[in-house]
């Protein structure tokens, strides 16, 4: 093998290199999504999942977070759930739900707010939101000018705090995945928290403190499991204690699954039994992980499950691209492969295809399962799509390099071309 061979190959793996760049700017169109039902059943599935779904051992129930269902409950009620679960003294009391307004039961807003008045750790919602003229100016950009919050009767004393998460969805109804969540933000100059963050920094700062230490603006959840789950949507036992409407009222638990630990009020349907959509998520935890049919996960248990990573500090760590490894260990593999494809084409011709469709196939399935495997016991996530790409198109793509590419810049095989059309005409 000579110097023009190594020339060679590390022209055809620029060359795959284009063939991607080009695909993928095309595919931005999505002019090729009407004939591809496949992919729009796979487009909000990672391999990850498959570690969340299928492969973790069954979690250790976290008893530092309890969970309250408020169901369909009146403000009068919630208030009365409120004074029922502070008597027994909690750390920290989160209301993942608003009260934008005034109600017309003027006695259930006093009563509401005196209740949360009470809280001596109470952490209330807020929405980061984007004005029409900023989404048009800065559109796609995270960034956010105001926040809703709830009426100013009932946040007297709270903490308030985000509670956004990271989909796709532009619509309460669309199909919501999520994978990750916003730590901070920057409103009108002023830095805005996550609802769980802030939560977890009232229990315990110095977990916070190893959280902030690690910079990131958007942390991946590494999801432990859901709550009770009567129509079996993840296979996870129960992670976190959960009370019902009725297990508040009729005071269904000891004391001290309530004294000093995290609270946390939100909506999980009517009762447990409910299949309510309502702030309901699609999460890795889902048994369907490709073509899901049915959210698996309220929003106030995504909350749950990221303040339980915080206070255990089990964070999910991402092979990035910002010091470019991925691309790195993607022109690597992509050179190697070229340098044994090259060695086939001209060598074993007649075998081409074969082999390299076979070493495809294999380096494919081998990086998969090491991208599941290493997040499955290290939650250590492998970003290694460019990769999977050059790979996936390393056998055409050189054929097409070699036979029309590499021949266009070759006089000979110029001068043939020429000849066999002036012989047509």
């Amino acid at each position: 093998m000579g110097r023009k061979f190594w020339i060679d190959c590390i022209l055809g793996t620029l060359f795959i290199f284009c063939i991607m760049l080009v695909i993928f700017n095309i595919s931005q169109f999505q002019i090729f999504d009407a004939f591809d039902p496949v992919g729009e059943a796979l487009e909000d599935m990672e391999m990850t999942d498959v570690a969340f779904s299928q492969l973790r051992e069954d979690p250790v129930p976290d008893t530092n977070i309890v969970i309250v269902n408020i169901g369909m409950l009146s403000r009068a009620e919630i208030a009365r759930q409120l004074q029922i679960i502070n008597q027994y003294d909690p750390s920290v009391i989160g209301f993942d739900s608003f009260f934008n307004f005034r109600s017309a039961d003027t006695l259930g807003d006093l009563a509401l707010s005196n209740a949360f008045s009470e809280v001596k750790n109470l952490v209330m919602v807020t929405k980061l939101l984007q004005t029409d003229s900023l989404k048009i100016k800065r559109s796609g950009d995270d960034i956010y000018d105001s926040l809703e919050v709830s009426h100013e009767l009932f946040r007297q004393g709270a903490h308030l705090a985000f509670a956004n998460l990271d989909t796709d969805a532009e619509n309460q109804e669309d199909y919501k995945t999520c994978r990750a969540f916003p730590t901070r933000r920057i409103v009108k100059g002023e830095e805005q928290v996550a609802f769980a963050v802030k939560m977890a920094e009232l229990y315990n700062p110095a977990k916070v403190e190893k959280l902030k230490g690690r910079n990131k603006p958007t942390e991946v959840i590494n999801y432990r499991g859901n709550l009770v789950d009567f129509f079996g949507r993840t296979g996870y036992p129960n992670m976190f204690y959960a009370l019902d409407v009725d297990d508040v009222f009729n005071e269904n638990f000891v004391p001290e699954m309530i004294k000093g630990k995290i609270v946390l009020f939100g909506f999980m349907g009517s009762d447990f039994f409910d299949t309510s959509w309502d702030d309901k998520f699609f999460t890795p935890l889902n048994k369907n992980y490709a073509g899901k049919a049915n959210p698996d996960m309220y929003g106030v248990v995504v909350h749950a499950n990221i303040i339980s990573m915080i206070l255990k500090e089990d964070y999910v760590n991402e092979l990035t691209d910002k010091e470019g490894v991925g691309i790195l260990v993607a022109i690597l593999i992509c050179f190697l492969n070229v340098a044994l494809f090259s060695y086939v084409y001209f060598k074993l011709p007649d075998w081409y295809d074969g082999i390299t469709k076979l070493v495809q196939l294999a380096e494919i399935m081998l990086i998969i399962f090491l991208m599941v495997i290493v997040f499955s016991e290290y939650s250590f996530k492998l970003n290694l799509v460019i990769t999977l790409a050059a790979i996936a198109l390393a056998g055409d793509g050189l054929e097409v390099f070699y036979g029309v590419v590499k021949n266009l810049f070759n006089r000979e095989t110029r001068k043939q071309l020429f000849t066999i059309r002036r012989k047509k005409v």
